[in-house]
């Protein structure tokens, strides 16, 4: 019996029929920027041969562009709040074919048996899922996860198939240090391919963190910064999030130096921010609006991430290839009329089975509006988080507070709301507390159980029984987002897998997470997407105040500081 790899050869030579041809279209060479107008020849999942060729099938692509599929470089499926069935059949029809996934959202709340338990639900998907296994599991000693991930669970990671190398090393200050701890994982067997994570890092600081080893990062947010990052032999991976867009102001740096080490990702996005404006083909479009050659374009959505990352058969419309392919009306939209993976027309999507243990991870101790207040001592002044629009930082304010009976209490008025983070995985009751400005809540509170990266429960409000009501909804139904007005739930999505997943359709979970939205708009929120914005203030390692469960972190300084601000 003819082997396929045979059997491709004698399809490549002529001697057989291809599976599948497209025929008269324009296929977009890679390599060498060209339009070529050939027969692209499909055969077992593989393309065989560009040229004129036969098939058992043959598609008209005449007045049809036709690309390599789209290839997300870095993202967080949990940001997605879908169950990987759900995301294939969302961003399939959208041209990404296959996406590199840093699972810590899910380590941190259930250890590498919640990370192995995806990687076998990603199997037999028409999207391909490749992973990197985290690496700050916490991401620094201020966070409180389910537990930390040693050196053992990163090596039985890195020794499964689909795992690529290391995802993104958070801990940025400890690498800079020298930190033996966050050293020790860049020199693991199998991390030789490391995703980097540095913030503002530049300078002296920045070619510390480089010659570690690590050689990308999606934190860029300035040309300056890029520029540094490319310089340094780093790849940039040009991030558009729901939050944190960035693609626009970093896309100067294609004028500059052209596409080389540069490809697309999009880290953090909404399921309802997909289904309106696209997914990597989004940033496809927006380059080629702000000037970027299609050709290139293209290049940093298929060819460009397979390259960082090490996938040599995907990427590209060549002999030996995987057979990923998009069949576009037009380069201003690029929105596939055809969508072809490894060589087929998209089907059915199995959905994966969710065991009962991923379900229960909400934990806490039963919480009261005594439990929010903050006493104060202090002087005139207090540290503030400030929001700032469109963006994962903050800025590390000094403001002074308002108080009634010897505490600190909400000050909507000065767009100044109280933010608590409840441990939620071992039932410690250990809470931090502060302040943040910039929401434009005017009553009410919003909590979510999706608060990176230890994903602990986050909570934002006015009033400190709406705060404590919201805390005790989302432990009743295993997690989520949550809106609470005048003692009253009136918006909620249940996120029963891990606290961050929804065990529900796509339709749903966007109906829901919209519903939520409006919820938090109702009650004053006036700054970017609510419940992503909410997200972020925990992260220890985003510069510059956040808050986690033990305190306020002062990222730039990387130490707990207290709420008094002196």
């Amino acid at each position: 019996m003819e082997s396929p790899l045979a059997r491709r050869i004698a399809v490549a030579r002529g001697d057989e029929p291809a599976d599948l041809v497209l025929r008269g279209g324009r296929v977009l060479s890679v390599f060498t920027r060209e339009w070529l107008e050939t027969d692209v020849a499909v055969a077992d999942g593989w393309i065989a041969g560009l040229g004129e060729y036969d098939g058992r099938e043959v598609v008209n692509a005449s007045g049809r562009w036709i690309v390599p599929g789209f290839i997300d470089a870095h993202m967080h499926l949990e940001s997605t709040k879908l169950l990987p069935d759900e995301f294939a059949r969302l961003v399939l029809p959208l041209g990404t074919t296959a996406v590199v996934f840093d699972p810590h959202e899910l380590a941190n709340v259930l250890g590498t048996d919640g990370v192995h338990w995806l990687l076998d639900a990603c199997e037999g998907l028409q999207l391909d899922f490749y992973f990197m296994a985290s690496s700050c599991i916490p991401a620094s000693h201020f966070e409180s996860p389910y537990r930390p991930l040693t050196r053992g669970d990163l090596e039985s990671l890195l020794r499964r198939r689909r795992v690529l190398g290391v995802a993104e090393m958070m801990n940025f200050p400890g690498v800079v240090a020298g930190d033996p701890a966050e050293l020790e994982k860049i020199a693991l067997a199998g991390s030789k391919h490391v995703d980097g994570h540095a913030p503002g890092l530049l300078g002296k600081e920045l070619n510390a963190y480089v010659a570690s080893g690590i050689r990308s990062d999606h934190e860029a947010l300035t040309v300056e910064e890029g520029r540094e990052r490319l310089r340094a032999g780093m790849w940039l991976l040009m991030r558009e999030a729901s939050m944190a867009r960035n693609l626009r102001a970093l896309l100067p740096l294609v004028h500059e130096f052209g596409t080389s080490r540069i490809a697309f990702c999009t880290d953090d996005r909404d399921p309802e921010d997909i289904a309106d404006n696209g997914h990597i083909n989004e940033m496809v479009r927006v380059a080629v609006a702000e000037g970027v050659a299609p050709e290139d374009a293209v290049v940093l959505a298929s060819y460009n991430p397979a390259q960082w990352h090490r996938l040599w058969h995907l990427g590209a419309i060549a002999p030996g290839y995987q057979a990923d392919i998009l069949v576009l009306p037009d380069l201003e939209r690029f929105e596939p009329e055809l969508v072809l993976k490894a060589g087929r027309r998209l089907g059915e999507i199995p959905r994966p089975v969710v065991p009962e243990w991923v379900k229960h991870s909400v934990r806490i101790r039963n919480v009261g509006a005594d439990d929010f207040r903050i006493p104060w001592n202090g002087g005139d002044a207090a540290r503030a988080i400030g929001l700032v629009e469109d963006q994962v930082v903050t800025e590390n304010l000094t403001v002074e507070p308002k108080l009634a009976d010897g505490e600190v209490v909400a000050d909507p008025a000065r767009d100044l709301v109280k933010i608590a983070v409840v441990e939620r995985h071992l039932g410690t009751g250990r809470i931090g507390r502060g302040l943040v400005r910039g929401s434009g809540l005017k009553r009410g509170a919003l909590a979510s159980s999706v608060a990176h990266d230890a994903h602990n429960i986050v909570v934002v409000g006015v009033d400190d029984a709406d705060m404590a009501q919201a805390v005790e909804r989302l432990a009743e139904i295993g997690g989520g987002i949550v809106a609470v007005d005048g003692g009253t739930v009136t918006a909620e999505l249940p996120l029963v897998v891990a606290g961050l997943l929804a065990d529900m359709p796509l339709a749903e979970v966007i109906e829901r997470s919209l519903a939520c939205n409006d919820a938090a708009r109702a009650l004053g929120w006036s700054g970017a997407t609510p419940f992503l914005t909410l997200a972020f203030l925990a992260l220890s390692v985003i510069p510059s105040l956040k808050l986690t469960d033990k305190g306020l972190v002062d990222v730039d300084r990387f130490e707990l500081v207290p709420l008094e601000a002196g």
